[in-house]
């Protein structure tokens, strides 16, 4: 490819100025579950590849170079016995390489917690959400040196500090854990996407998996939110990238080997049709082309078959959960990916943490698509062992079951239909439920600005089964379409920055509609942090009658009744349809109203755009 081919032989002309050696990962743990290890040996000249380690704690097992020599991959087991400290690797050529093994991190026992349906994941782009040190804002020594508010398309200068000021108010309003969009070095110059140059802001073209953004912070502060997160019960998920690189990425300026990539004759993109994985009539060629092909031009799409490079990424993978102490991933891209790949990663990562929690990024068209790249009941021809999917035909339910009129298969009978598949997945609960992402339309512009349907539908997300997630700035109502492009529904939290007019994060400076929607999120969300029943309780449906969907959340003798009235007039509910689950119950507490216990009557007004959930009480 055209663009390849420039930067290998760029990189030749720096090589031969001087050498530098690098070794990756740049260091590892000793009392890890996996003593085996794959070093990658990077320098800016050839490497003699006759090595040895001069500690026995440390054996090398086998040497590998492929035909780049500025490349060596060194497998070596470090023993039970291995200490803290720096292992010495001398090369034939007289080089030496000082590898260190660390004590892994004790200090606080709520490391690699795992993320669950009890929690609630608020999605943040951190060069949007808040600045808390200008100085890091912008730096002259990396390709892209601008930080501008006034353009969409440039970097604005939020970064960790700016996240860490604003844990509490997330805490307040009932988040639980953080996902961020990936936050390692994204060091590329604006790229020209549609006919915008675009900056790397939201993180993913990543160009060195082992340091963080310096715009964002460093590996140190990126250590200390996750410990201060944990130190306030809030829990973190890292962004990862499997499928792709940024066009600067080390390994793309100086490939290893040509098979490290997906190379085409000339620039192939992606198909971005999962059927093919489970299309019994499907052909070679499309799926080749949907593993193999490039989202864009500067992203370079990794071979994930290759045995090196997959090792590279799943090492980092494991890396970074150690180094900076996460509690789950959330995987972009994921049916991308080389299929064998996914399952080999996700076996790794769950025998060095069992809690871990992992979540792909399947934007599918169906249930079935959907349950196909998890743990599922299907009999297919490759099966997936990830925890749970991005839930995107829950998504387009909860959506049509707010906009759309009741009928036969639209509007609310949208979300009955959808949960009737969960016997496709082995737990459905595992699944990522979301309104809307980074990658979407703001929900608040979908619904029309509807503060009912705006109730109605985080109602149904933070009650249905699954992990919620939220965008920031869904609880104040941010909004927009992606028009022109995604930097549309990537705008800055206002108040995120001292110079803004107003803040934002201060409720007494929303507007009445904000401050409403403010108030409903975190009641709801707070109240569903102690909920049983919400969180870990069982769920049953009844086919949605007449606009009105009625479910049960279930946890031994506490009952929940959630009703959603999609109709734009009040409704009159007969209970005596919803009996199985109401028998034994004399009484019913209006859970967002008055709070007040009642007796049970034989039928409810529903106020009409509305989501009522009531505890009911024996």
């Amino acid at each position: 490819m055209k663009h390849l081919i420039f930067f290998l032989s760029f990189t030749i002309v720096q090589f031969t100025i001087h050498a530098q050696m690098n070794v990756y990962p740049t260091h590892w743990w000793v009392g890890m579950k996996n003593p085996s290890l794959q070093l990658m040996v990077h320098s800016t000249k050839d490497i003699n590849k006759n090595v040895i380690v001069t500690d026995p704690a440390i054996t090398i097992t086998s040497v590998h170079q492929p035909e780049n020599k500025h490349y060596l991959f060194i497998d070596i087991v470090i023993k039970p016995n291995a200490q803290t400290g720096n292992y010495t690797f001398q090369f034939g050529d007289k080089s030496i390489l000082q590898y260190e093994l660390k004590k892994r991190e004790t200090g606080h026992s709520n490391l690699h917690q795992g993320v669950h349906s009890s929690d609630l994941v608020y999605l943040i782009m951190p060069d949007r959400f808040s600045n808390g040190n200008k100085s890091n804002d912008a730096f002259s020594d990396l390709k892209d040196s601008i930080s501008d508010r006034n353009n969409p398309y440039a970097r604005h200068g939020g970064d960790i500090a700016g996240i860490v000021s604003k844990l509490d108010n997330l805490k307040k309003i009932g988040v639980t854990t953080l996902w961020m969009t990936p936050m390692m070095e994204n060091d590329m110059p604006r790229m020209q996407e549609g006919k915008y140059w675009m900056s790397g802001y939201h993180g993913y073209w990543i160009t060195n998996h082992y340091n963080v953004d310096k715009r964002l912070g460093s590996n140190d502060e990126y250590k200390n939110l996750v410990k201060v997160a944990h130190q306030k019960g809030m829990k973190i998920i890292q962004d990862a990238v499997y499928n792709h690189v940024g066009v600067y990425h080390n390994t793309v300026v100086d490939l290893p080997m040509k098979s490290w990539l997906n190379q085409w004759d000339s620039y192939q993109g992606a198909n971005h049709r999962e059927e093919v994985f489970m299309d019994p009539y499907a052909s070679n060629i499309d799926k080749k082309i949907m593993i193999g092909g490039w989202f864009v031009p500067h992203l370079p799409d990794l071979n994930l078959a290759n045995p090196y490079c997959a090792k590279f990424i799943i090492q980092n993978t494991i890396w970074s959960t150690e180094e900076f102490g996460l509690d789950g991933w959330r995987v972009d891209t994921y049916k991308y990916c080389d299929e064998k790949f996914l399952n080999e990663i996700n076996i790794a990562l769950e025998k060095e943490y069992p809690q871990l929690t992992f979540f792909g990024e399947a934007w599918t068209n169906s249930v079935p698509a959907s349950a196909y790249f998890a743990r599922n009941n299907i009999k297919a021809s490759f099966n997936h062992n990830l925890h749970g999917v991005i839930d995107f035909p829950l998504n387009n339910a909860i959506l049509e079951a707010v906009n759309q009129p009741f009928g036969w298969t639209e509007g609310i009978m949208k979300v009955y239909m959808t949960l009737s598949q969960d016997f496709l997945y082995q737990d459905p609960n595992k699944n990522c439920i979301f309104l809307d992402n980074h990658d979407t339309n703001r929900f608040f512009s979908i619904i029309g600005e509807d503060l009912s349907k705006y109730k109605m539908a985080l109602g149904l997300l933070f009650t249905l089964r699954g992990i919620p997630q939220v965008y920031y700035g869904t609880e104040i109502l941010m909004k927009n379409f992606k028009d022109p492009n995604d930097a549309a529904v990537r705008k800055d939290y206002p108040g995120g920055w001292v110079s803004d007019s107003i803040n934002k994060f201060d409720s007494k400076q929303l507007s009445s509609n904000e401050l409403d929607a403010y108030n409903f999120f975190g009641k709801l969300a707070n109240y569903r942090k102690t909920s049983l029943p919400l969180t870990i309780g069982k769920t049953k449906q009844f086919i949605p009658q007449n606009g009105i969907y009625v479910y049960f959340k279930t946890y031994k003798d506490q009952t929940l009744m959630c009703v959603v009235n999609t109709n734009n007039d009040q409704s009159e509910l007969q209970l005596d349809r919803f009996i199985e689950s109401m028998k034994g119950f004399s009484k019913s507490m209006d859970v967002l109203n008055d709070n007040k216990k009642e007796p049970l009557a034989k039928k409810f007004v529903i106020s009409a755009k509305s989501f009522n959930m009531y505890e009911l009480v024996k």
